[in-house]
């Protein structure tokens, strides 16, 4: 690792000196070298070593710092080998071994699923999807097995576990079968260490060294031939136009750049940005398009319980006491939803001690619902049982025969479904994610019910949750946009929900593009898409990449906060790519700049500071040359 580490710093050290700027000033230094000009090279040489090694150490330092960070995070898991239960490091795992899994492990490395119990692993920060996954044991497991990679290509997505995921309930048991860049994470790892694609500050830099380079090239032998034609000697012709071609080298400009942005990076360290990449200061300023997702940067990341409804949109006491006896009541799968039930159940004074849990049908994907089987819920005392169930709304509706009207069920009819339907609809729109309550009475009393129990239920009403923004979001948005900087959401919650966060920050929706009508979409169709569409919603992370790809590609300078495992290729693609400091270690690894809290304010002032010293290098470098915004790359069209 650490013989690792020092060829990435020396790679990374090469690099920064074969800029064609700095290849200029060393022909230059070897030209004044072979005229003896012993000051003159000695200069140019202190010069180019001086801003080379300040860059080096500037990013050195910035090195160290994420090392700091990630070594607050360390992977460990209880191995079962020969017999015996042991922890130890992700490093030292084998494919072989057994690994136990309960709730808030993190898996260690690929494998299968021997056994499960309730087993819901949250696989968020690799496919971008919100919710945990219910595992199952592998269908061709048997005991003392040893598996290997053909079971790994004939098992379900269920029946994997992957490294990078976490356990958020149950229990269960995995055999290791892929370690290190063999992994899906690995695999990723790799693709990031491609050349990262070259950005708009370090293209106009290559292409002003170019450009002095071939004047170089056209002075030399025109100064020659014209001397040469005037019958002067022949080397002093050549000293004289050697003395103009090293004239021509601007031998202070790389070491301008260099501390106008080491100190551009110190000065964001103060405030909470971390700048891992000096060249990604300048990217801010030339930054025209930022892109990000919803939930904890727009909005605060925190569900509250905003209402519960019965089927007519009024507030009821009792559908939030049925809600809350579930979320409590229920041992499986606990989401975020779950915990603000929890926390309305304590404001509201509702005790579910008082009711006796008989069983209950744990939630699933399939069914989008949860259902718990207690003592009847209005009558306490008696014999009879009662089945509470919460989930998606048309989950429930599907197996509901009637809604609750006052104390009794009355028969739910089809113009009432589209009432209800036409509610939900409107809820969503509005930005709240709806959940539906349903309830049976159950008359014989056993130790296990399964999900055919649920059937023939009555409708009691709704449960409506938000995720507010977050308070200086609207402010933070004016200001990237009194910057020249549009905001582009890209998030996998449904359009709709998008859409209303996005007015309520003002932010304004020019076009709304779902990810199943991206896949729809060819390269060139999306490049004309892309510019005009702010919100993009249930996208998939393969289709983030496109996305900021596209907008590269229509000639903007495009920014991308990130913090997830499946974030990492659209960071590695973006002309300026921002990440957390509690993301995970791959997103972090592939961004240039790491803010130390999620704000978005942050980001205007680091974009403000990046034109700064943008205009503060140009004016050193050329006192008369006027400050102007970044071009267009090459064949580029805007907009």
């Amino acid at each position: 690792m650490q013989q690792r580490a020092d060829r990435h710093r020396l790679l990374r050290l090469l690099t920064l000196i074969a800029s064609p700027l700095n290849l200029l000033l060393l022909i230059a230094a070897g030209i004044s070298l072979f005229l003896q000009e012993w000051p003159d090279a000695a200069i140019v040489l202190s010069v180019l070593m001086g801003s080379t090694v300040l860059g080096g150490v500037q990013e050195y330092l910035a090195g160290n710092a994420m090392r700091r960070l990630q070594s607050r995070l360390t992977v460990q898991a209880v191995v079962l080998r020969d017999g015996e239960q042991s922890r130890l490091p992700m490093e030292l795992m084998v494919p072989g071994d057994v690994v136990s899994l309960s709730a808030g492990s993190l898996i260690p490395a690929d494998g299968l699923v021997l056994s499960a119990d309730d087993l819901f692993v949250s696989e968020a920060a690799l496919t971008g999807e919100v919710f945990p996954v219910e595992k199952r044991a592998f269908r061709s497991f048997a005991g003392g097995q040893r598996l290997g990679g053909s079971q790994w290509e004939t098992a379900a997505a269920d029946q994997r576990v992957l490294m990078g995921s976490s356990v958020r309930s149950g229990y269960g048991r995995m055999m290791v079968l892929k370690t290190g860049t063999a992994t899906v994470l690995g695999k990723l790892a790799d693709r990031l260490r491609r050349p990262r694609p070259e950005t708009e500050f370090e293209r106009g830099v290559r292409q002003f060294g170019m450009m002095l380079m071939r004047v170089m090239l056209l002075i030399l032998p025109a100064v020659l031939a014209v001397n040469m034609l005037q019958s002067r000697p022949p080397v002093e012709s050549l000293l004289f136009a050697l003395a103009l071609a090293v004239g021509l080298a601007p031998e202070l400009l790389p070491a301008i750049i260099t501390m106008t942005l080491s100190y551009g990076a110190r000065r964001m360290a103060r405030s909470g940005v971390l700048v891992r990449r000096l060249n990604a200061i300048e990217n801010f300023g030339c930054m025209d398009v930022l892109c990000t997702d919803k939930t904890g940067t727009l909005t605060a990341g925190e569900v509250q319980l905003r209402d519960a409804c019965d089927i007519t949109g009024a507030e009821s006491g009792e559908v939030l006491r049925l809600a809350c006896l579930n979320a409590l009541l229920q041992s499986g799968l606990k989401n975020p939803l779950d915990e603000a039930l929890a926390i309305a159940a304590e404001k509201a004074g509702v005790d579910s001690a008082s009711v006796e849990r008989i069983d209950e049908i744990p939630w699933d994907f399939t069914r989008k619902r949860v259902s718990v089987v207690v003592g009847d819920l209005r009558q306490p005392g008696s014999s009879g049982l009662a089945m509470v169930t919460k989930g998606a709304f048309r989950s429930v509706v599907a197996v509901c025969i009637a809604v609750r009207r006052g104390l009794e069920c009355v028969e739910l009819s089809e113009s009432m479904k589209l009432e209800l339907e036409d509610r939900f609809a409107g809820w969503s729109q509005r930005g709240l994610r709806v959940l539906a309550v349903a309830t049976r009475d159950i008359e014989d009393k056993r130790e296990q019910y399964g999900r055919g129990e649920e059937r023939e239920m009555c409708f009691e009403g709704f449960l409506l949750f938000e995720d507010p923004p977050k308070p200086g979001a609207a402010a933070a948005l004016r200001e990237l946009t009194e910057r020249g900087v549009r905001l582009k959401m890209i998030t996998g919650d449904n359009p709709l929900i998008a859409v209303h966060v996005a007015e309520s920050i003002g932010m304004p929706v020019t076009g709304v593009l779902t990810g199943t009508e991206l896949n729809g979409l060819s390269d060139d169709v999306l490049w004309h898409r892309a510019i005009s569409t702010t919100v993009f919603a249930e996208v998939d992370p393969g289709q983030k990449e496109r996305i900021i790809r596209s907008l590269k590609d229509s000639g903007h300078v495009v920014g991308y906060l990130g913090d997830g495992i499946n974030d990492a290729p659209a960071l590695h693609a973006a002309d300026v790519s921002i990440s957390v400091e509690n993301a995970v270690d791959v997103a972090r690894e592939a961004a240039e700049i790491v803010l130390l809290r999620p704000d978005l304010g942050i980001v205007g002032e680091a974009s403000q500071l990046g034109r700064r010293l943008r205009r503060c290098a140009l004016c050193h470098a050329n006192p008369q040359a006027p400050f102007t915004p970044c071009s267009p790359r090459r064949g580029s069209q805007q907009d």
